[in-house]
C-alpha cells in the first residue's frame, strides 16, 4: 500500500503541481474548505477530503497513519491592498490552519506522520536591499516577516510531538498556471513591459517545477530537518528579470512602473512585495544534494514559457 501524503492549499498554484508530483508513488489527500470544487481540480491525482483550516472536525484521522503532511495553506498575500482586515485575514489563514495541522497530529500521537512540511516564505527576512541571506539569517521586520515568524514558531510544536519538522521559505515562483510570472508577462505583450521600482531590487525566484521537486526532496530525506530556503541558487535584480523575460518573449523591456505610483496603488502591500528586493540564498537545500533544474532565470523563463517545463511534466 502506497503512503499517504496530505496536503493542504491542494488546489492552488504551488499545491496542484505537488499533487501531480506525487501522485503514482503515494496515496494523496487533499484538504480542501470547498470539496466539490476541489475534486474537479485535482481529479486522478488526489482524494479530497473537506476541512474548515480551523479545526480538527472530519479529517483528522487522515493524519492517523500518514507518512507527511504538507501544509500550504493561506491566503494570497499579493492579491490586493493591505487593508487592516485584508492583513488579518492573511494572518489567521495561516496560523490557524498550522495549529489545526498541530492539533490533528496530536491527536494522531504515536500513528501521526513522519514529517510535517509547513509553507513559509523568504518575506521571513525582511527586506534586505543588499548582501545574501541564508537559512542562518535572523527574521527582518515588516508584517510578512512576523506572519512567518509567528507561523514558524507554531510549526515548532511539531519537535514536542515527535515529528520531523521542515520550514519551506519560499520565493516567488514561476509557472505559467499560476503565481506572477501571468501577471508580470502581460506588459511584455502589449510592449509596455519593464520593470518594477528602481529595478535594482534583487528578485529571489524559483521555478514551479523545482518548487514541487524541492518539496518531494525534504519530505524523502530523512535527515532534513529545520528551515529551507526554497529559491533558485543564482538571483536576479528585478532589471535583470525583466530583460530575460522580454528577451526570451521577443519584446522590449524598456518601460518602468515607479515606485511612488505602485505605493500610491497599493500601499504597504507594494512596499513589501514588489519593491522589497532580497538575495536568498538556498544553502541548505544545495548541501543536502538537492540538485535545480533551472539554475538561471533565463534557461528557467525559456523551459516554462516555451513548454518544455510542461511537456517534461506530463512524461
Amino acid at each position: 500500500m502506497a503512503k499517504r501524503i496530505v496536503i493542504t492549499g491542494a488546489t492552488g498554484f504551488i499545491g496542484q503541481a505537488l499533487c501531480r508530483e506525487l501522485s503514482g508513488d503515494y496515496e494523496v489527500v487533499a484538504l480542501s474548505r470547498d470539496a466539490k470544487r476541489a475534486s474537479g481540480v485535482v481529479a486522478g491525482v488526489a482524494r479530497v477530503v473537506e476541512w474548515d483550516a480551523r479545526t480538527t472536525s472530519g479529517w483528522a484521522g487522515e493524519v492517523r497513519g500518514a507518512h507527511a503532511v504538507v501544509n500550504l495553506a493561506g491566503e494570497n498575500v499579493a492579491s490586493g491592498r493591505w487593508t487592516r482586515f485584508r492583513k488579518d485575514t492573511i494572518r489567521q489563514s495561516r496560523l490557524q490552519s498550522a495549529r489545526a495541522i498541530l492539533d490533528a497530529i496530536d491527536i494522531a500521537k504515536k500513528d501521526g506522520p513522519s514529517v510535517l512540511v509547513q509553507a513559509s516564505a523568504v518575506g521571513f527576512y525582511g527586506t534586505h536591499p543588499n548582501g545574501a541571506l541564508d537559512e542562518g539569517s535572523s527574521c527582518g521586520k515588516g508584517f510578512l516577516a512576523d506572519v512567518c515568524r509567528r507561523v514558524e514558531a507554531v510549526a515548532e510544536r511539531g519537535e514536542s510531538l515527535n515529528v520531523r519538522r521542515v520550514l519551506i521559505r519560499t520565493g516567488v515562483v514561476l509557472g505559467m498556471e499560476g503565481g506572477a510570472l501571468p501577471r508580470m508577462m502581460a506588459p511584455f505583450r502589449f510592449y509596455v513591459g519593464g520593470r518594477v521600482g528602481s529595478g535594482k531590487q534583487w528578485f529571489s525566484w524559483i521555478s514551479l517545477r523545482d518548487e514541487v521537486r524541492a518539496i518531494r526532496f525534504l519530505i524523502e530525506n530523512e535527515r532534513a530537518q529545520g528551515a529551507f530556503n526554497l529559491t533558485a541558487p543564482e538571483p536576479v535584480t528585478m532589471k535583470e528579470f525583466c530583460h530575460s523575460l522580454g528577451k526570451v518573449l521577443g519584446r522590449p523591456a524598456w518601460t518602468a512602473v515607479p515606485g511612488p505610483v505602485l505605493r500610491l496603488l497599493a500601499g504597504e502591500m507594494a512596499e513589501e512585495v514588489l519593491l522589497a528586493g532580497q538575495k536568498v540564498i538556498p544553502q541548505r537545500l544545495v548541501e543536502a544534494g538537492f540538485e535545480f533544474e533551472h539554475r538561471d532565470v533565463g534557461s528557467a523563463l525559456r523551459a516554462i514559457i516555451q513548454g518544455e517545463e510542461h511537456e517534461h511534466e506530463s512524461a
